[in-house]
């Protein structure tokens, strides 16, 4: 089955249903998940504006959402989550690429540590509840996306998957899949350009694949996370985002057949 959507000026895009969800079936064309639409064309929005699209959360940081606005096709009327949460400082992503040697190993402890406290940090305490609270009341398509449509987004939509029932294995090869040889080739020229303009140095390929991919052990690391502090995923769900019992069957009934 192929779930990536024949998209290449917005990145990563596919649909996230249909999955075997215990003895019931995750909805097809009613959940989607992305990269940024900053440098959509303009026939792309067209087949964007198609999915039907009601419900949109922008995971992005303020200073994200403001170097790379999204682009809108005309008539543009979904609902979009976000939020603008005061940044002190500078961006971490970006002070760390600037601060230090960018290379395979310390991309991947990055991210593992990214991954340690991505769960409850505020910002994504707020969007990812706000999500659950709208997801179960809309009606049309939705779609989850963030700058790469792989961390913060791979968290929300693991959990996501979780709530409908998705066998872990599922959960993790749908994450996954952002490990696409194909996108690889495509932007990591156009990523290493932006990395050395950005720090002065060009990285390797080892180091802008570790980059731009993803591994299991980091969303492990976000579950564990959640364990941890909360008892279990359902915990962390329940006490953390406030999907309580009710909100939980809303869901079901949404994106559930």
């Amino acid at each position: 089955m192929t779930r990536k959507l024949p998209f290449t000026t917005i990145e990563n895009l596919r649909d996230f249903g249909d999955y075997a969800a215990g003895h019931r079936h995750m909805r097809k064309g009613v959940l989607f998940r992305s990269a940024h639409q900053a440098e959509a064309s303009d026939e792309e929005l067209e087949a964007l504006r198609a999915l039907g699209l009601s419900l949109i959360v922008d995971l992005r940081r303020p200073g994200e959402r403001e170097r790379m606005p999204s682009r809108r096709w005309q008539g543009f009327a979904a609902e979009v989550i976000a939020n603008d949460h005061p940044e002190v400082g500078d961006d971490p992503w970006q002070t760390f690429m600037k601060t230090t040697a960018i290379t395979s190993d310390s991309m991947r402890a990055y991210m593992l540590t990214y991954y340690d406290v991505a769960p409850h940090e505020v910002r994504h305490v707020d969007l990812y509840t706000r999500w659950f609270a709208r997801l179960g009341e809309t009606e049309g398509a939705t779609l989850v996306h963030c700058a790469a449509g792989k961390d913060r987004t791979g968290i929300l939509c693991a959990l996501t998957h979780h709530i409908a029932g998705v066998h872990p294995d599922d959960i993790m090869a749908d994450y996954l899949l952002t490990n696409d040889e194909e996108r690889f080739a495509r932007r990591m020229p156009q990523f290493a350009a932006h990395v050395e303009e950005l720090t002065g140095v060009r990285p390797d390929e080892a180091a802008m694949r570790t980059t731009m991919g993803v591994e299991a052990e980091y969303l492990d690391r976000a579950i564990a996370a959640m364990k941890r502090d909360n008892g279990s995923i359902d915990g962390y769900l329940r006490d953390v985002l406030g999907v309580d019992d009710a909100r939980r069957a809303a869901i079901e009934r949404r994106i559930l057949v």
